[in-house]
């Protein structure tokens, strides 16, 4: 399968389209988008490459990776994937934003089709193994693409960093021991497409990243 990233201005939130070139299915991954500008940057380049939009997943429901969700509920008719921890988060998304000071409307959250450890998302003739690593959040989930050797990891793991853990819900011991147990045992080549901030590898962090 194939990742497209889209940054967007809420909090530099990296929003990710992974598709399949042979089937042109695709999966929306943790929506930030919150004006009209960003909308159609997502619309077009889905429309542009044909894409069929099958799957609407959060890897967390922190107001901004989730602000876009009901944007693409609407347009593309999808229930919202995420892990069933997170709930409550999606139920104060207008808290959030008030919280982070953030101006644009955040509609709460419903979880439609809930996510568990283990689970396996299928995109066209492509494979995403859910992961769950709570700490960042309850639900914190990240997916593997095993066959193309790479996983969305939302807020879990950063290019020489770790996701936070001082909002409600967050563990910090919680959290590096997922990250050691669940994603440093995948091989050194995986590609980590982090929640923000630029891509990084599996060896790369293991080496390198001092919270490890």
């Amino acid at each position: 399968m194939e990742v497209a990233r889209f940054i967007f201005s809420l909090f530099g939130i990296n929003t990710y389209v992974v598709y399949d070139p042979a089937t042109l299915e695709c999966a929306v991954i943790d929506p930030g988008m919150s004006s009209k500008r960003e909308y159609d940057a997502l619309d077009h380049f889905i429309g542009r490459k044909n894409l069929r939009v099958t799957h609407l997943i959060n890897t967390h429901l922190h107001v901004d990776h989730a602000i876009g969700d009901a944007y693409v509920q609407k347009k593309y008719g999808l229930p919202l994937e995420a892990h069933p921890a997170d709930a409550p988060l999606g139920a104060r998304a207008a808290e959030q934003a008030l919280m982070f000071g953030i101006t644009e409307r955040a509609e709460a959250v419903t979880i439609t089709s809930p996510l568990q450890d283990g689970e396996v998302i299928k995109i066209g003739n492509g494979v995403l193994h859910v992961i769950h690593v709570p700490g960042h959040s309850p639900g914190h989930i990240a997916l593997y693409d095993k066959e193309d050797g790479f996983i969305i990891g939302g807020d879990i793991l950063f290019q020489g960093s770790v996701g936070r853990t001082d909002l409600p819900g967050g563990n910090h011991n919680q959290l590096i021991e997922g990250i050691r147990k669940r994603l440093m045992t995948l091989p050194d080549d995986t590609i980590v497409y982090p929640g923000h901030g630029n891509e990084t590898t599996i060896g790369l962090e293991r080496a390198h990243n001092p919270f490890l």
